[in-house]
């Protein structure tokens, strides 16, 4: 039977229930209306006539007048019309004949004649009196009888809807629970369980669907469990075996997972730490703490592995799924979510060793090749002296040629000096609280020559009143010399070189802008980087590569920021920033 019949039954049986108690309450309530009318309609107007006929014999002397007999006359008639009692009309008659003799008869008959006028109303009074008591027991007993049978039928009535509406819910209620409990344990994955309706209705049906699912989902999750397990074993067999030390969070901030190097760099025990709070465990561990909450920008950490002071870099990289919350609108709130954090600590101390290998060798090789090239300078001057003998043409154009060179050899060992004091940590700036202006001036001095060669005219445009800045004067003007001369040597003959300084907000901006070939885009991002060269053309002679990267070492250890801005034909703009002096 469907779950909408069964409906339809229950409420059609609440409806009967109903409607036979108002049924049966109506029948003893029209039952005791109608005794109560009896008595109201026949013994209470007799009363009533033999009230008004004695008032008229107490008031009256026989023969009454004929606007009073009539009156009497009238009452008399009525109560004939309205005998209804046993005796009532003997009485009645007497009365009739009493009355009739009175006003025909003389005066010595009159007092029999009254006494027996009131013995007539007084036995009709006592007949109706006895009437009305009667049919009042009567309709007390209906009266009783109505209730005993009306609180009966209230009190089946109330214990079936009592009974149906305890039970009835539970109908659909039960069910619907049964199905509650049965989602909450397939959501827990029990996938063993099943339901049992022998109702023969829809929730039979929504079972069977039910069991059905249940067991797909038991297939899948039978079938692919293992896969799942096998390819966790697997994950957690190449994390162990990594070289590099690697620790998993999830998105609550515990930790998923640490293999063996990590354990042990961090001195901790990988079995009991898994699933513990990081946050905690931070607050015992400072390496922890380094690597998940790190304090500066520095991604390579030094830590003292393997009996030795080793070098690690910091990589983390967030875990990102898919996420398919929806929310109370039922629309999709993300389209990805964090599942959580992974951190890296990669083993660079062989490569740290070798870089420092390569420093130190660039940094001793360069200080050796410094001597002989003085020696080398020092040779071409008194070549040049005539003092020791002239030369022809030929020659002094072989000298040039040395000099330019040795010049351009000194250039690169002095640059290669200064990167390996920048790479060891070695740098020493002789900061100086100074004037924009004397940074520029020494720059362009130091130029000026190189300038007047190619006939390219420097134009300066320098606000006046600029406050000072806390600056290494050497270090800062040999960026501006680098820019100088870079600008002069890519830029025409017969052209222009436009230096500019100004303050921007907290900071003063120099620049050196050329009107040359311009650097293609794709060349800019790696223009600081060491030893790279934009290609040439062959026309301009390239350097080592070192001088813009150096410039960038040198700004940003004075706390200042170097960038540059450029267009294949428009030239390019190299700056760089200082702040104020405080």
């Amino acid at each position: 039977m469907k779950i909408k019949t069964k409906l339809r039954l229950g409420f059609g049986f609440l409806f009967i229930i109903v409607l036979s108690f108002g049924l049966i309450a109506l029948f003893f309530l029209n039952e005791l209306s109608d005794k109560s009318k009896v008595i109201l309609k026949d013994n209470y107007k007799s009363l009533r006539y033999i009230a008004a006929m004695r008032n008229i014999v107490d008031e009256h002397a026989f023969p009454l007048s004929p606007q009073v007999a009539q009156s009497f006359a009238k009452n008399l008639k009525d109560e004939g019309n309205n005998i209804t009692e046993t005796g009532e009309k003997d009485a009645f008659i007497k009365l009739e004949s009493s009355f009739n003799q009175l006003q025909n008869a003389n005066l010595g008959l009159q007092q029999k004649n009254i006494r027996d006028l009131r013995s007539a109303l007084q036995k009709i009074e006592e007949l109706n009196l006895k009437a009305i008591y009667a049919k009042n027991e009567l309709a007390n007993e209906a009266a009783g009888r109505a209730n005993l049978y009306i609180m009966i039928a209230a009190t089946l009535s109330f214990i079936i809807l009592f009974t149906f509406i305890v039970n009835f819910p539970g109908f659909v209620a039960n069910p619907l629970a049964e199905f509650s409990a049965a989602i909450r344990g397939i959501s827990r994955k029990n996938y063993k369980q099943r339901l049992t309706f022998d109702n023969n209705d829809e929730f039979t049906e929504l079972a069977d669907a039910f069991n059905g699912m249940v067991v797909k989902l038991n297939e899948w999750e039978n079938s692919n469990l293992s896969k799942l397990k096998s390819e966790k074993l697997r994950i957690e067999a190449i994390i162990a075996q990594m070289q590099d030390a690697i620790i998993g969070l999830n998105e609550k901030g515990e930790i998923l997972f640490l293999n063996h190097l990590a354990a042990k760099l961090m001195n901790l025990d990988e079995e009991k730490i898994v699933g513990q709070n990081a946050t905690e465990l931070m607050k015992k561990n400072e390496l922890l703490k380094r690597i998940i909450k790190p304090e500066t920008d520095n991604k390579t950490l030094k830590i003292y592995a393997d009996e030795k002071e080793s070098y690690f870099l910091l990589e983390n990289r967030e875990i990102i799924i898919p996420n398919y919350d929806i929310t109370e609108g039922k629309t999709l709130f993300e389209s990805s979510k964090s599942a959580g954090s992974v951190y890296v600590l990669k083993n660079i101390t062989q490569f740290k060793e070798l870089d420092e290998a390569k420093t130190n060798f660039i940094a001793t090789v360069s200080h050796e090749l410094k001597t002989p090239l003085s020696s080398i300078k020092m040779s071409l001057k008194l070549l040049n002296d005539e003092r020791v003998g002239e030369m022809n043409e030929e020659q002094s154009q072989l000298l040039s040629h040395i000099k330019e060179d040795s010049d351009r050899l000194l250039k690169i060992t002095s640059e290669l000096l200064d990167l390996s004091q920048v790479e060891t940590g070695n740098l020493k700036l002789t900061f100086a609280i100074t004037k924009p202006e004397d940074i520029v001036n020494y720059a362009i001095d130091a130029v000026k020559f190189q300038a007047d060669q190619k006939s390219i005219h420097l134009e300066l445009n320098c606000d006046k009143n600029l406050p000072n800045v806390n600056a290494d004067i050497q270090k800062t003007a040999w960026v501006l010399v680098n820019f100088l001369s870079n600008a002069l040597r890519y830029s025409s003959e017969k052209s222009k070189v436009v230096i500019d300084v100004f303050q921007k907000d907290k900071f003063i901006q120099f620049s050196v802008q050329d009107f040359g070939k311009g650097i293609d885009e794709k060349y800019q991002k790696r223009l600081f980087e060491r030893y790279f060269q934009v290609p040439t053309d062959g026309q301009n002679k390239s350097g080592s590569g070192l001088g813009l990267a150096i410039s960038k070492d040198f700004i940003e250890a004075e706390d200042g920021k170097i960038w540059v801005i450029s267009a294949i034909g428009e030239g390019s703009k190299f700056c760089f920033t200082l702040p104020v002096a405080g």
